[in-house]
């Protein structure tokens, strides 16, 4: 069976457990929007556009899709309420802002899940990943189409680190969400929630001492010219999943649906095969600056990795079974 048919198949899976959801007055609108938090030029915001162009041709003009990225409807915990009540259609968002309102999909932010970008890639296409996209009906009231990637988490610090311990007591920037909250705290770090468009400047004059980020954004938002050290750990998995608002969906045809499952899949998924292409050649840019760059692993963190599971294991109920996923799939 294709990827794609996989996803549509979970996707009609997802769209079981709407039934009990009310439909907006506008549902079926054949004039969509889309939000994200990501700039136009990036890997998610044009797989978004990629979307729309190919919705567009497919529906003989019928449908289309306007993507609003860079937050132009708010951030995500404001686009997810928006997708909640209808007044969104459909966004791009990251697993992180999801796991806020599902706390069962912090298990995809277990430290060193993935061994590397491919392996990430397979874990998110498995069996217990869509599955797990059944929960979103009834749980947040949307539907989730597929999971994308992006690159693995990455360390860049002011000064010098050579040891975890050197990390004791910064100021850390983080995306706001429990799961790396608490991997930061069980580090010793003073981890500081700040959105993605005031971190260069908080990095530029001291408000932050490091930033926890792919290395995508910190090659190409130039995040390295204000550190010292560029921590290469990939500790840490961000997914993003496909989302289509709950009244919305239920108020497409059968025909709609399936259309605009495959296609949003599709290009969702593509983000997968994107990062595992090109973020070699984005370490490789960084291990090319005049900066320190250090290769660190699991023993890095020390307990840290033991407390976390710790703390998640009955908050998130599916972390062994994607730890286990993620066994097999090495």
């Amino acid at each position: 069976m294709s990827i794609v048919s996989r996803f549509a198949r979970a996707g009609a899976l997802c769209a079981a457990g709407l039934m009990g959801l009310v439909s907006a007055s506008d549902a079926g609108a054949a004039e969509f929007r889309l939000g994200l938090i990501t700039p136009p030029n990036h890997v998610w915001t044009k797989a978004a556009q990629s979307f729309a162009d190919d919705l567009s041709t497919a529906s003989d003009g019928a449908h289309s899709v306007t993507v609003f990225p860079a937050r132009q409807l708010g951030n995500e915990a404001q686009m997810l309420q928006q997708l909640q009540s209808g007044a969104l259609d459909m966004a791009f968002l990251t697993v992180a802002e999801v796991s806020n309102r599902a706390p069962d999909f912090a298990a995809f932010y277990a430290p060193y899940l993935a061994e590397d970008i491919a392996h990430a890639g397979r874990i998110l296409r498995s069996d217990t990943a869509r599955g797990m996209l059944a929960q979103l009906p009834e749980t947040v009231g949307v539907v989730g189409v597929a999971f994308g990637g992006a690159g693995l988490r990455q360390i860049v610090s002011r000064g010098s680190v050579e040891s975890a311990s050197d990390l004791a007591g910064l100021k850390l920037r983080i995306t706001p969400f429990d799961p790396i909250l608490d991997f930061y705290k069980a580090l010793g770090a003073a981890p500081t929630p700040m959105p993605l468009p005031s971190v260069y400047d908080a990095l530029a004059n001291g408000q932050v001492d490091a930033i926890d980020m792919d290395a995508e954004l910190i090659w190409a938002l130039k995040y390295y010219e204000h550190a010292d050290t560029i921590v290469l750990s990939n500790h840490m998995m961000f997914p993003m999943v496909g989302l289509v608002s709950g009244r919305v969906w239920r108020g497409l045809s059968e025909a709609d649906r399936t259309m605009i499952s495959e296609l949003m899949a599709k290009h969702v998924d593509s983000t997968i095969d994107t990062y595992g292409s090109l973020e070699g050649g984005w370490i490789e840019k960084l291990r090319g600056t005049d900066k320190t760059v250090i290769d660190v692993g699991p023993e890095f963190f020390g307990e840290t990795i033991a407390q976390w599971d710790a703390t998640w294991s009955e908050k998130a109920p599916s972390l062994s079974a994607i730890r286990a996923e993620a066994d097999a799939l090495k």
